[in-house]
C-alpha cells in the first residue's frame, strides 16, 4: 500500500550547500573597508557562481543591506541565497534576510547567487552609495501616529504612520520598553508572546538601508486581556504553504489574491536536533516572522507544521522527549505561535519509539503553553487511517496531548479512477468514526469538529485528479457536517496555475488561486 505523502519541494540546492553559512554569518579577522566586493567561487564558461561580501569597516553595525548593480544583455540571475531579489529589467536589487542584517564593527557578511551568462555585475551600489564606500548618515524621520490596534491574552497589535527618508526607509523596530521585541517592513506589527492581564509600553523606530535609526516615537501602552494565550480566528481553514518554495511566498500576496487569511506554513524539520525550517534557517532567528506577525495582524491564524515528505523530523533526529520538547518550545518562543501542526509521513509513521518519543514531547510544550493548540497530519485512504496512523492518535491521547484536530492527508490513494471529491468526503466520515470510540465523552458535533481533511489540489502524484468541482463538493459537504478544519496542498500550485511539475503546478486548466477561492469563506 503506499503511502500518501505531500508534493514537497526541497530548498534550492545552491542554499544547502552553504546552509552552515546561512545559520552563522561570517565574521571578518581584520577590519576591512566598509564596502561591497564581488568575487566568482566558481565558472564553467556559460555561466558562474557569484558572491559579494559585504564589510563594515565603521565603529558602528549597519542595521539592514542593499546591493544593486547591473549585468549585461544576454546574463541574468538564477537561484540566490542568503538575500532576497527583485528586478527590473537587467538591475537587481539584493536585500538582507532577517538573520544577516545587522553588521558588526569589524565584521562581514555574504550572499550569493547563479549567474547564467558571462557578464559580470556593473554600477554597483550598497545603501545607496558607492560599493567601496556608504555617504549615508541621515536617520529617517519619527515613525508619527502610534496606535494599538488589538489585543489578545498574549499579543498587542499596532500600526503607524510610514516615515520618510532620503534612500528610503528600510523597516521598523518595535521597541517593548527598552528590550526589542519585533522587525518589521510595513506600518503594522503583531508583538506576541506577551503575558495575560498585562500593562506594556511600545515605541518604534525607523531605519534605512545604511543602519541609521530615528528617534523614538512617541508611547503608547496595551494591556493584554486575561485567559490562555488566544490561538486566533480563522483555524477552519488554513492552507498549506511550502515556505521552501522559490521564491519566498509572500502571505499577504497571497491573501489580496486569494481571500484566504489563515495558513500552515512548512514544514519545519531537523538540523542535527535542532529544529529547522526546511535544513536551511533558524527558527530561533525568527525568520519570516515579520510575514507570520502580518498574518495574525490582519486576523489570521498561522500553524506552524513540523516533518513532511522530506528532510527528518525533530522526534526522529532527537534521542528523547526533553530535547525534542526544547526545539518545540523553542518555535512557539521564537514566532509566539498558538497553534502547532505535526505532519507525520513515511516512516514515522510506523516508527514507534519516536511516535511515542514525539507524543511525550508535545505533551510537555501543551503543559508549558497552556492553550496551544495541535492538530496531527496523517496518512489516510477513504476508509480512514492507516493503522500505524491510528497508533500516532492513540500515543498522543495516551500521552496526555489535548489534540485539537486530526487531519487526513486525502491524496494520492493509487486506486486508479478515483472520484477525489466523493473520496475526500469519505475521509471526512471515516475519520469521525474512528475518533468517535477515542472520545466518549464528547459530543457528535465536538468529535466532528476534530475531523480535518487536506486534498492535494489538481493532479496528485498517482495521476489522480482533485478538480475544482471537487473542492466544491468537499466544502459544500464539510459545511453540511461542520467539519472542523479543511486545508489543502498548497498555495503556492495554487497560484501559479501552470502546467508542469507537480511541487509547482496543478496541471489542470484554472486560474490563479481558484482553488483558494472556494475555500476561502469555509467557516466550519
Amino acid at each position: 500500500m503506499a503511502t500518501p505523502r505531500f508534493a514537497w519541494r526541497t530548498m534550492l540546492t545552491a542554499a544547502l550547500l552553504v546552509g552552515a553559512g546561512v545559520l552563522a554569518p561570517a565574521t571578518a579577522a581584520h577590519a576591512a573597508p566598509t564596502g561591497a566586493t564581488f568575487t566568482k567561487t566558481y565558472d564553467w564558461g556559460t555561466g558562474y557562481q557569484g558572491q559579494y561580501t559585504i564589510s563594515n569597516g565603521g565603529t558602528s553595525a549597519i542595521s539592514g543591506w542593499r546591493v544593486e548593480f547591473d549585468l549585461a544583455a544576454g546574463t541574468s540571475v538564477g537561484a540566490y541565497w542568503d538575500s532576497l531579489m527583485t528586478q527590473s529589467g537587467s538591475h537587481y536589487t539584493f536585500t538582507n534576510r532577517e538573520y544577516n542584517g545587522t553588521i558588526q564593527p569589524g565584521a562581514s557578511v555574504t550572499f550569493g547567487f547563479v549567474g547564467y551568462g558571462t557578464g559580470t555585475p556593473t554600477n554597483c551600489r550598497l545603501n545607496g552609495g558607492s560599493c567601496t564606500g556608504v555617504s549615508d548618515t541621515q536617520p529617517p524621520s519619527v515613525p508619527a501616529n502610534l496606535a494599538v490596534s488589538g489585543v489578545t491574552s498574549s499579543s498587542a497589535s499596532l500600526t503607524w504612520s510610514a516615515s520618510t527618508d532620503n534612500t528610503g526607509v528600510a523597516g521598523y523596530r518595535v521597541f517593548t520598553g527598552s528590550t526589542l521585541a519585533t522587525t518589521v517592513t510595513g506600518t503594522a506589527a503583531t508583538v506576541t508572546g506577551l503575558a495575560p492581564s498585562t500593562t506594556y509600553s511600545f515605541t518604534v523606530g525607523a531605519f534605512d538601508a545604511a543602519g541609521n535609526l530615528s528617534a523614538a516615537s512617541a508611547a503608547v501602552s496595551a494591556t493584554t486581556s486575561s485567559g490562555p494565550p488566544d490561538p486566533g480566528p480563522g483555524t477552519h481553514l488554513a492552507p498549506y504553504v511550502d515556505m521552501g518554495s522559490w521564491p519566498t511566498p509572500v502571505l499577504s500576496d497571497m491573501t489580496a489574491a486569494s481571500g484566504v487569511k489563515s495558513f500552515t506554513a512548512a514544514f519545519i524539520t531537523s538540523y542535527g536536533c535542532k529544529a529547522s525550517w526546511f535544513g536551511a534557517y533558524d527558527p530561533r532567528a525568527g525568520w519570516a516572522k515579520d510575514q507570520f506577525d502580518g498574518v495574525r495582524a490582519r486576523g489570521g491564524t498561522v500553524k506552524f507544521s513540523f516533518g513532511g515528505a522530506s528532510g527528518i523530523e525533530l522526534a526522529q533526529a532527537c534521542g528523547d522527549a526533553a530535547s525534542t520538547a526544547t526545539e518545540y518550545n523553542a518555535v512557539v518562543n521564537a514566532y509566539g505561535a498558538t497553534y502547532l501542526d505535526f505532519d507525520i509521513e513515511g516512516a514515522a509513521v510506523a516508527d514507534p519509539t519516536t511516535v511515542a518519543r514525539r507524543s511525550q514531547a508535545i505533551a510537555q510544550v501543551q503543559r508549558a503553553h497552556p492553550g496551544l493548540k495541535v492538530s496531527l497530519t496523517l496518512p489516510v485512504l477513504p476508509e480512514g487511517l492507516t493503522a500505524d496512523g491510528l497508533g500516532v492518535v492513540r500515543s498522543a491521547i495516551n500521552a496526555g496531548v489535548d489534540l485539537d484536530v486530526v487531519n487526513g492527508m486525502a491524496m494520492d490513494y493509487y486506486r486508479g479512477n478515483i472520484d477525489m471529491g466523493a473520496a475526500a468526503n469519505q475521509v471526512a466520515q471515516s475519520l469521525y468514526n474512528q475518533l468517535r470510540p477515542l472520545y466518549p465523552n464528547k459530543t457528535t458535533s465536538q468529535v466532528w469538529s476534530m475531523v480535518g481533511v487536506t486534498p492535494m489540489l489538481g493532479v496528485n502524484d498517482d495521476n489522480s485528479t482533485f478538480s475544482l468541482a471537487n473542492a466544491r463538493t468537499l466544502v459544500d459537504t464539510s459545511a453540511q457536517r461542520h467539519v472542523g478544519f479543511l486545508s489543502f496542498w498548497e498555495m503556492t500550485r495554487d497560484r501559479n496555475a501552470c502546467t508542469g511539475a507537480l511541487y509547482r503546478c496543478t496541471n489542470i486548466p484554472q486560474q490563479p488561486y481558484d482553488f483558494s477561492k472556494i475555500f476561502a469563506p469555509y467557516n466550519g
